[in-house]
C-alpha cells in the first residue's frame, strides 16, 4: 500500500467535513504497527461522527481498507485505525488535554492541506442553471434597493371633495392684482367716509 495515497485519502475525507487543525505525523521511527498518525479536531460530536464516517467512505472509495472504528459512542475522541495510519479526531478540550503531538509528532509531514479539488466548478465551466438564478435574483434585489423611493403627493384633509370632470374651477387672481385693487387710482382722493360711519 502506498502511505501518500493512504494519507490523501484520510485529509480528504477530514476536509470534506471541514476539520481543524489537520496535523500528519511520521511514526515510522516510533512504532512497527503504523506508520502514520493523523490528528484533527471537530467542533462538536456531530461533527467528530461525521468526519469519522467521511474518513471511512474516502478511503474505501479508493480500494483502501479500515480496519476498525472506536468512540463514536460519545464523539468526543475517535479513532479510526486504517491499518498503516491511525486518525484520531479529538474535540479541542480532549486534544489539548492528551496533547498527542508531543508523543508521536517527532517527525511532522509536509502535505497540502485546503488544496482545492477537481471536483469543483472552475471559472471556465458553464455554472448550472440554479445559480444564475440566484444571482439574477440578487442583482434585482440590489438595484431595487438603490433606486430613490418615489415621492407621494400628500393626502388631501377629509371634506375637501375634488372638483368633477368637465367643471371648471375658480381662478384665483394674481397677486399683483389684488395689490393693484387695494391702492387708489392715481390723481383720485380717497372716498370720504359717510356721516353715519362718523
Amino acid at each position: 500500500m502506498d502511505i501518500r495515497k493512504l494519507q490523501r485519502a484520510i485529509v480528504d475525507g477530514l476536509e470534506d467535513v471541514k476539520a481543524q487543525n489537520i496535523v500528519v505525523l511520521n511514526t515510522e521511527h516510533l512504532s512497527a504497527l503504523f506508520e502514520r498518525v493523523i490528528i484533527a479536531s471537530g467542533t462538536s460530536n456531530r461533527q467528530t461522527k461525521a468526519l469519522a464516517a467521511s474518513v471511512r467512505d474516502s478511503v474505501r472509495s479508493r480500494g483502501m481498507q479500515v480496519m476498525a472504528t472506536e468512540g463514536e459512542d460519545n464523539g468526543e475522541w475517535i479513532i479510526v485505525d486504517c491499518g498503516a495510519a491511525v486518525v484520531h479526531v479529538m474535540q479541542p478540550s480532549i486534544r489539548e488535554y492528551y496533547h498527542l503531538e508531543e508523543i508521536w509528532g517527532g517527525k511532522p509531514v509536509r502535505m497540502k492541506v485546503g488544496a482545492v479539488k477537481t471536483s469543483l466548478v472552475k471559472a471556465s465551466e458553464p455554472e448550472p442553471a440554479r445559480k444564475a438564478v440566484a444571482r439574477t435574483a440578487a442583482r434585482t434585489a440590489t438595484k431595487a434597493a438603490a433606486k430613490p423611493a418615489t415621492r407621494r403627493t400628500p393626502a388631501k384633509p377629509a371634506g375637501v371633495s375634488r372638483p368633477a370632470a368637465g367643471q371648471a374651477t375658480a381662478a384665483k387672481p394674481a397677486p399683483a392684482r389684488k395689490a393693484a385693487a387695494r391702492r387708489p387710482a392715481a390723481g383720485k382722493a380717497p372716498p370720504r367716509k359717510s356721516a353715519r360711519a362718523r
